[in-house]
């Protein structure tokens, strides 16, 4: 035991060989393989239910910038490219109205799980301060439905559209785009903001598409079978027999509207969430009238740094994603001046604030949970950031309800979907409908998520060009592909607040697209030389990173635990974190000659 911990209640040893036990429970040879595309027999999984069929006519026709995605990406890329005067933009959306995430997750009890305050983007453009801490999904679909409307990006958006293909011509130096609706889209530049988690998964179960009875997958929530709404009060749902599958922040949010009305529900659980205090509360009218221009970014920044492991003089969101931070803080602030701390010292200390912190959340479960064998399936064993935490204040009295029954696979998962329920070591359960939480693709190759080919120049394909891991300057643009931006997850700045990043990356192509106007450039292309000097510095800033996911229980953060892919999330980001990052890609802009591009 180390000396450090004598006043804590907990043994470290203990517990670094429990959460050895419980990774190697959930290891598995096929990684994200043990999932399967949302396509051919299963593509009904993936229709949209909200919306009729949009059958309009084929357009053709030419724009400076085609955005592909209207989530919060596609609205802050075009509200910052129309705030730097490029105003010819169309952009591409598979919904039926802006929103993104928050056009498809409208499953009962959908919630931001970050403050409501820091992550709906573009508050103080729009003078609008939202109703909640943490807002519902309603609220977040109305407000990208504002910035769309507040911007002028309704004018040209085309709604229920699937780029099918993307090619660059060289002779015109233009991006070429095909859609399943027959448009010939022609763009100087192109922003691909298709996002990081579009493509639902189902898990490659034996059987799944035997069961005889109701299945959805609960990005596409089916209120026709279910009845209610997102507010719950799922009243078709009193003589139904309710399994779902998976455990993640989405099921944590919609488990206890399921467990009001449901007949019965069987929750199959492969590794628990941990679940901090929620602690939602609406906003306060005098703190809104007491804000000063610019306090949203101020905000954003104060958090992003605190999740990040740096210092601020004051926590502004304060709650459950800062409070490790905090922990950790007061264990540092024991230390004298002249008593510097080793990196192997910090690291201990942040282990054992992690440590305190599910102890905590262990704790709250024993508290909560009624029957002692629940309670103890509930637990997580694992750090707080191996998996992403979620934040509920009903999830776990759930599982209190006689109507609701947790089966827990001990890691292993469901064995599998038989005609009438789910098989788990040995036993079937007996359903009329099942619910798959299961997630997002994230590990797979680029264009597999995005849902189609781009092909630059010389004929070469994103996919071969990125086979063996993604190659970029700063997340950005990739050689070969000219005029082509990313935004999300390719080997930028990472932020548990996913529309901070999404701003920072918005301001920085708006940035360079102005410039390239301004100087009568063309095409903008990253070198080779540059290229391979960013992917040198990522992949040896992924080390920093690499021990802690190996550590961890697999899941999308570590690719479910095959750390090594360089498709995986955090092979993809910078290493030294998303605030040195912002400042790397500031600090490139005010240097102001477009450094390590090839610019015609």
């Amino acid at each position: 035991m180390s000396t450090n911990q004598n006043h804590l209640e907990f043994d470290a040893d203990s517990l670094r060989n429990k959460y050895r036990e419980e990774r190697d429970k959930r290891l598995r040879k096929d990684g994200n393989e043990q999932y399967q595309e949302v396509s051919g027999k299963f593509a009904h999984f993936i229709n949209d239910p909200y919306i009729a069929p949009d059958a309009r006519n084929p357009i053709t026709d030419f724009v400076e910038v085609a955005i592909i995605g209207g989530g919060f990406g596609g609205l802050l890329a075009g509200a910052r490219l129309k705030d730097a005067g490029i105003t010819d933009l169309r952009i591409i959306e598979k919904g039926g109205d802006f929103g993104g995430t928050w056009y498809w997750n409208r499953y009962p009890g959908a919630q931001c799980d970050i403050e409501s305050y820091i992550y709906l983007p573009l508050l103080e453009e729009l003078d609008y301060i939202p109703k909640e801490k943490y807002t519902h999904a309603p609220e977040m679909l109305e407000h990208s439905r504002a910035i769309g409307e507040h911007y002028g990006l309704y004018d040209r958006a085309l709604f229920q559209t699937e780029v099918t293909g993307m090619s660059w011509d060289d002779q015109n130096k233009e991006w070429n785009l095909k859609t399943n609706k027959g448009d010939d889209l022609r763009a100087r530049y192109v922003c691909m903001s298709n996002g990081p988690l579009n493509r639902p998964k189902l898990p490659a179960i034996s059987g799944i598409e035997e069961f005889k009875g109701h299945t959805f997958h609960t990005s596409r929530w089916d209120y026709n079978y279910t009845g209610g709404t997102t507010e719950g009060n799922l009243d078709g749902l009193t003589d139904k027999k309710i399994g779902i599958i998976g455990t993640g922040a989405t099921a944590v949010q919609c488990v206890p509207h399921l467990a009001q009305t449901s007949k019965s529900l069987t929750v199959f659980q492969r590794t628990p969430s941990s679940i901090d205090v929620r602690g939602n509360r609406p906003t306060d009218p005098d703190w809104a009238k007491s804000l000063n221009k610019g306090w949203q970014k101020h905000r954003m920044t104060n958090f992003n740094v605190l999740v990040t492991g740096g210092h601020q003089d004051e926590d502004l969101v304060n709650d459950g994603w800062t409070d490790i931070i905090r922990k950790l803080s007061l264990l540092t602030n024991n230390q004298s001046d002249d008593n510097q701390v080793s990196p192997e010292e910090m690291a201990e200390k942040v282990e054992l604030a992690d440590f305190e912190k599910m102890e905590q959340i262990r704790a709250r479960v024993d508290s909560i949970i009624d029957d002692p064998t629940t309670a103890e399936a509930l637990k997580p064993w694992y750090r707080q950031f191996c998996k992403r935490p979620c934040f509920h204040d009903e999830y776990l009295k759930a599982f209190n309800q006689d109507n609701v029954q947790l089966v827990d696979t001990n890691g292993l998962g469901v064995q599998q979907i038989t005609t009438n329920g789910v098989l788990v070591d040995g036993v079937e359960y007996e359903l009329d409908c099942i619910i798959f939480a299961t997630g997002f693709e994230v590990g797979t190759d680029y264009t597999r998520r995005a849902g189609y080919e781009i092909t630059g120049k010389e004929g070469i394909k994103l996919t071969d060009k990125w086979k063996d891991g993604l190659r970029t300057l700063h997340g950005f643009q990739t050689n070969g592909f000219p005029n082509c931006f990313f935004m999300g997850v390719t080997q930028g700045g990472f932020t548990a607040n996913f529309p901070h990043m999404l701003d920072e990356q918005s301001a920085h192509i708006a940035y360079m697209i102005n410039h390239a106007d301004k100087n009568n450039y063309h095409c903008l292309e990253p070198s080779k030389d540059a290229e391979d000097g960013w992917v040198a510095t990522m992949e040896s800033m992924a080390l920093l990173n690499q021990k802690f996911q190996e550590d961890c229980t697999p899941g999308y953060y570590n690719n479910e635990g095959q750390v090594g892919n360089k498709n995986s999330l955090f092979a993809a980001q910078y290493g030294a974190g998303p605030e040195a990052f912002f400042q790397l890609i500031r600090e490139w802009r005010e240097e102001g000659t477009l450094q390590g591009l090839s610019l015609s």
